[in-house]
């Protein structure tokens, strides 16, 4: 596979990603862990069906018990943060600091072996948290406080070490994120029955979003953001993430849920210059040979 190929499946997580919002607001009124434990036993376990049905369910035995681990603290770490941060201080300046993984993984990438981090990848990064930061502080929501900053940069510093890490990792096949997805399906169920009511969709749009849900967003999305993590350009998909919530708020636009702004246009701008501005950074390839196909 080549790392073009590799970066655009990859990036096909993002656009996945742009959809979470609206199909969590379809969702209504399930409680976020039990909404976290039905969509992730949906993407795993289709993801392990997969698998199983393609006879290679012997490369999972193949796996380590401590990467099965990381994977789980991974995924079901981010979103406990995140959904906690949010439950103590529900604020745009939380949602900010939770978007701060894009520019994480562009900086820790530089720690990877083979992998030349260029001020331009920095200064892209920039420029696009720039842009979001203008959709993400526009958004109403309640007061924030220290623990629930100090939560959301814990989640935050937890999906960009996860990220960086799967490349570090890249020998583990990306069929062990069904694992993945199914232990974190049920240490959300666990969570789920501690603290929250067990709500269940109230209409056909419900279930289908939460169908939608378990298919897209909190499913394949995970297996090609791994595949985009181990193979594609790791700084430009750091970069190219901050268009989840540009794209988020578009598909909120096009549903008639969110309303379109010269702020969403500046948005654009920003996060197009700074994704095409890591796309120029890359390290020119070696030439081939005259007389070489």
């Amino acid at each position: 596979m080549t790392q073009g190929r590799a970066t655009a499946i990859g990036f096909s997580a993002v656009l996945l990603w742009a959809l979470l919002a609206l199909f969590t607001i379809g969702s209504s009124p399930v409680p976020p862990f039990q909404l976290n434990a039905i969509c992730f036993a949906i993407g795993g376990g289709l993801g392990l069906a997969r698998v199983l049905a393609s006879g290679e369910g012997a490369v999972l035995r193949r796996v380590p018990w401590y990467v099965y681990a990381f994977g789980t603290i991974g995924l079901f770490g981010y979103h406990a943060l995140y959904f906690t941060a949010f439950r103590i201080a529900p604020s745009a300046e939380t949602g900010l600091i939770a978007y701060l993984w894009p520019l994480f993984i562009v900086l820790l990438s530089g720690l990877l072996p083979g992998e030349r981090l260029q001020a331009g990848h920095i200064l892209g990064a920039l420029i696009a948290f720039a842009g979001a930061a203008l959709i993400v502080l526009g958004r109403d929501g309640g007061q924030a406080n220290a623990a629930g900053l100090v939560l959301a940069f814990g989640c935050a510093i937890t999906w960009a070490v996860y990220s960086v890490a799967s490349r570090a990792l890249g020998q583990v096949p990306t069929a062990a994120v069904a694992v993945y997805c199914l232990a974190t399906a049920a240490l959300s169920a666990i969570v789920h029955l501690l603290i929250e009511p067990t709500l269940w969709p109230e209409t056909a749009t419900g279930w289908l979003s939460v169908l939608a849900l378990g298919l897209g967003p909190v499913g394949l999305a995970f297996f090609t953001w791994d595949i985009g993590m181990k193979k594609g350009d790791i700084q430009l998909l750091g970069v190219a993430s901050y268009a989840a919530p540009l794209l988020s708020t578009l598909a909120l636009v096009v549903a008639g849920i969110a309303s379109p702004s010269l702020a969403l246009l500046v948005s654009a701008v920003l996060i197009t210059g700074g994704a095409a501005l890591a796309a120029r950074s890359r390290p020119a390839r070696p030439s081939a040979k005259r007389g070489q196909a």
